[in-house]
């Protein structure tokens, strides 16, 4: 009977200490509430979404705000989120429709309605801002609300209209709230997205909880969130390595991409293709040294991408040879076809035959701060001044007086990088090269115009790849940009997080919600 009881008192004995070590490898409560951090380098431009058109300040729209519709991670249609129902009125996709949900709320408290849809929509185009996403809607005619039904009226065809709701610029506001025709100060909003911004520190961090009141696409929210901001990706990288993140994205120096390792144990990197490009961008208003297209043929016959690629990315990115970049409907590759290699003797011809004396001063303005820009630059400066046709002046500039500075044509040439705002072609035609594009560098062409307007006008997106093409024949002849290079996407998170392969999709979409511990 003792042998019993002695057996009896050790399996006990062994319960006990197996449950204690269980115990000690379960997460503990502090550790289970402790909100995730996320680093970034990309910033937010202005909590008001009538009064930015960038990734940084995308990215965080597209968590405390709602619109009309969303697209799901992996998905290239649109769906609804702040609508009950959308869809096209009629085979002349000049008419969409939504019905709006009738179980919406600001964080505020207060119902939402069409006409705070009708409103948002009119307000964002009303205000106009020089680095605003009205140019998204150049062919929006009227917004009429009716009841929970929202109509928009447009003046010609666009099959991505319902792909545009879906962006920041679809951002839903409270009408009584933000005023009608001029941007909303201060640090606080009033969304209904699945987050609610706690507290907010301009270029520092944002602090994002759940959205107890939130209802749409998603079946539930996330977890709290602290999104913390960096100036250059060596300020990200430290944070990085003093455990400070667990998650960083976009981005951490080329030198640290290039070396992440996908089979390393001690972190999860999530490597994809990506369509984040960068563009040379050309002030081409008249008065501008590089008002010439003959001048801006001499650059593009200058410039070589390899030096970017190798050197100053460390093999991140690729060369790009177009306005389109690889995986969109109607890539093709203009500027090699026109520019296949660095030819000084073909640029210096050009440079005679415009009738300009050599060397051409221009000023060259680029987003400052960070290391990596900086030698970008340097490198595209030494290209350009090596063969004594251009005199370069650097003017390195914080990112929001960056954009006011170049939508004011201070600068004759100027390097920005550009995210789709939806998985359409599209996102790389209208917004960069169309009519009151958001380069704002003076270009307009009434052939690409007409181009454009022809893609918008096919539900089928695979008869617009023509359209396209020739789009980008036009852009290699006329020569308003040089496309320099195209970028993976990069996400680096703890093993204890789950979820940072949905962060970022090429949607425009920063997908927060998706982030869990393990």
């Amino acid at each position: 009977m003792r042998s019993i009881r002695l057996r009896i008192l050790a399996i006990l004995a062994v319960l006990v200490i197996a449950g204690v070590v269980a115990w000690q490898l379960l997460p503990s409560d502090e550790v289970k509430k402790d909100p995730i951090a996320v680093g970034t380098t990309d910033e937010v431009t202005s909590l008001d979404p009538a009064g930015a058109y960038d990734a940084g300040s995308w990215a965080m729209y597209s968590n405390i705000y709602q619109s009309l519709m969303t697209f799901k991670s992996g998905a290239i249609v649109p769906e609804p989120d702040a609508a009950e129902s959308c869809g096209f009125i009629g085979q002349k996709l000049q008419t969409y429709q939504c019905k709006l949900r009738d179980d919406l709320t600001f964080s505020n408290g207060r119902k939402i309605t069409a006409e705070d849809v009708k409103f948002s929509i009119e307000r964002m185009i009303r205000i106009k801002t020089d680095v605003g996403p009205w140019v998204l809607f150049p062919s929006l005619k009227n917004v009429v609300a009716d009841g929970r039904t929202i109509t928009f009226n447009l003046s010609s065809r666009d099959a991505t209209f319902p792909q545009k709701l879906a962006t920041g610029a679809g951002s839903i506001v409270d009408r009584e709230s933000y005023p009608p025709n001029k941007l909303r100060k201060g640090n606080t909003v009033d969304g209904s997205g699945p987050y609610l911004l706690k507290s907010y520190r301009a270029g520092q961090i944002a602090e994002l909880v759940p959205n107890p009141l939130y209802k749409g696409a998603l079946s539930k929210t996330g977890v709290p969130v602290t999104v913390h901001y960096y100036g250059k990706g060596d300020d990200l990288q430290a944070a990085w390595k003093a455990k400070q993140l667990d998650v960083t994205h976009r981005e951490l120096p080329p030198a640290t991409l290039a070396e992440l390792n996908p089979g390393d144990p001690d972190l999860r990197v999530t490597e994809a293709d990506s369509a984040e490009i960068r563009n040379l961008v050309f002030n081409v208003r008249p008065g501008s040294p590089l008002a010439d297209k003959k001048v801006r043929q001499a650059i593009a016959s200058i410039i070589d991408r390899g030096p970017l690629v190798t050197g100053v990315y460390k093999g991140t990115v690729e060369p790009l040879y177009s306005l389109i970049p690889q995986g969109y409907i109607g890539h093709s590759t203009p500027f090699f076809d026109a520019y296949p290699a660095p030819d000084p003797a073909r640029a210096k011809k050009l440079m005679e035959e415009a009738g300009v004396q050599t060397p051409v001063n221009i000023s060259f303005g680029y987003r400052g701060g960070d290391e990596t820009y900086a030698k970008e630059t340097a490198e595209l400066r030494h290209q350009l001044e090596a063969d004594g046709l251009f005199k370069v002046t650097v003017h390195a500039v914080d990112w929001q007086k960056f954009q006011k500075a170049y939508a004011a044509g201070e600068y004759d040439a100027y390097t920005v990088g550009w995210l789709p705002d939806y998985p359409d072609s599209d996102t790389f035609s209208q917004p960069l090269v169309g009519r009151d594009n958001s380069l704002h560098n003076g270009y307009s062409s009434k052939k690409v115009d007409n181009l454009i307007s022809s893609t918008l006008q096919y539900s089928d997106r695979g008869r617009t790849a023509a359209d396209f093409k020739e789009i980008q024949a036009q852009v290699g002849e006329d020569v308003p940009l040089v496309p320099l290079w195209q970028k993976k996407d990069y996400v680096v998170s703890t093993t204890d997080v789950s979820g940072s392969q949905y962060l970022s999709d090429g949607t425009g979409l920063w997908r927060l919600w998706e982030l869990k511990r393990i």
